[in-house]
């Protein structure tokens, strides 16, 4: 893009109407990630392999594809535009060392059929699709360098209180599950890093048609990077020792033992209608849904009105617990089958008027949820049942381990 430095080019193209003031960061585009995230790929490659991609038959089918998807990127104004300011090894500039390829050779049209490209849309490259190997998909990872936390005394007080709450007991690290969701606010240790999800942008789907989107994550050392969800997720599995750090609101149900079998981490959740109902709205504070989540809570609600499990209705959560190393369906029957005797018995219409029995919502006060998932933690809710009568829990007369185990 030309340099515009003096006063007359600014005053010509101020009377023209033209603005050139620079994007403000942050605020791009789900399609400037996607033309972002493929450059990355292409960086990734000059790095490791120390020259940039090249056409030509003898050489992989990536590295080709890195070699046609750059050409294209060079070619596009509105991709230099946005990657000129991230070329820090000139790329975009660069020569391209195209050997001795002979005039004869595959054309970047058959090249990009032969990558499963349609030729009708080969200059927009947040089109280009293909089959990864094993090791590509392992090699291909987005690079995100580190800099400087402007505003680092923001966060200061914030890792220094997660430090003691972590050494109150306050909070606890568990073991980080293989790609587990990574939120907004989450925290982890990353090679001896503590490491905070500060902000999430906004989704968007990648050249291979998966869901990523840009993070800033801020470190306890006073730095931070702007890297993708994928690549944080990478960078936590490839580190052996990586941890996620609880909240107190979403401290651990169960002890922290890793063992081989361990299962993804998960959310025990409790939620309350909004349901305008009479009978629901009458009985509003103590009809409660009890469910389990291996992602996100507020997600996994975000179409509750649509949705006959949530009462065709808005929802509010009221408690969540973290669930590592536990089988949640498992103790989502547990906590079912400890409250059956208050199951909500209430039949709804749909929106094509089909009649609507939800299961998971039940006539208990929040507190005695609180006290049963309390039982389970104890391992001693086969000693106890729910009085339905009194709304509290009770002594069993006769103990059977075998209703209620964990």
């Amino acid at each position: 893009m030309p340099n515009y430095t003096t006063d007359e080019d600014l005053e010509l193209l101020a009377e023209l109407g033209i603005d050139i003031a620079p994007k403000p960061s942050g605020q791009r585009s789900a399609r400037e990630e996607r033309i972002i995230a493929g450059f990355e790929e292409i960086e990734r490659f000059v790095e490791e392999q120390g020259r940039l991609p090249q056409h030509g038959e003898d050489c992989d089918i990536f590295e080709r594809l890195y070699a046609v998807r750059l050409d294209r990127l060079r070619e596009s104004e509105e991709c230099r535009a946005v990657l000129e300011p991230l070329d820090s090894r000139r790329l975009l500039d660069a020569e391209t060392d195209l050997g001795a390829i002979a005039k004869n050779d595959l054309t970047d049209e058959a090249l990009l059929a032969s990558l499963g490209v349609d030729a009708a849309s080969e200059n927009d490259v947040s089109q280009l699709t293909h089959v990864r190997s094993r090791s590509e998909i392992k090699a291909a990872e987005e690079i995100a360098q580190r800099t400087p936390c402007q505003d680092f005394d923001e966060f200061k007080p914030i890792f220094e209180k997660v430090q003691l709450q972590l050494q109150s007991g306050e909070r606890k690290s568990v073991k980080y599950q293989d790609y587990a969701a990574v939120n907004e606010d989450d925290l982890f240790i990353l090679d001896g890093h503590k490491v905070m999800v500060v902000h999430m942008g906004e989704p968007f789907v990648s050249d291979y048609g998966r869901q990523d989107c840009r993070l800033r994550v801020v470190y306890d050392n006073g730095t931070e990077s702007d890297l993708l969800v994928r690549s944080l997720q990478r960078a936590l599995n490839k580190d052996k020792a990586s941890r996620r750090i609880t909240t107190p609101d979403f401290g651990p149900l169960f002890a922290d033992v890793e063992a081989a079998d361990d299962l993804p981490t998960g959310y025990l959740y409790v939620l309350r209608s909004k349901s305008e109902h009479p009978f629901i709205v009458e009985n509003q504070s103590i009809i409660h849904k009890i469910g389990v989540t291996g992602g996100n809570v507020k997600n996994r609600i975000a179409n509750a009105k649509k949705d006959p499990t949530y009462l065709l209705a808005d929802v509010e959560i009221v408690a969540t617990y973290l669930l590592p190393n536990m089988n949640r369906k498992k103790l989502e029957a547990i906590l079912h089958k400890f409250f059956a005797s208050v199951r909500l018995d209430v039949e709804l219409q749909d929106r094509f008027g089909m009649a609507v029995q939800p299961r998971e919502w039940f006539l208990v006060p929040l507190e005695a949820i609180g006290e049963a998932i309390a039982k389970i933690q104890e391992e001693t809710i086969d000693r106890f049942r729910y009085d339905r009568e009194t709304g509290m829990i009770a002594m069993l007369d006769l103990v059977r381990s075998e209703d209620f185990s964990p």
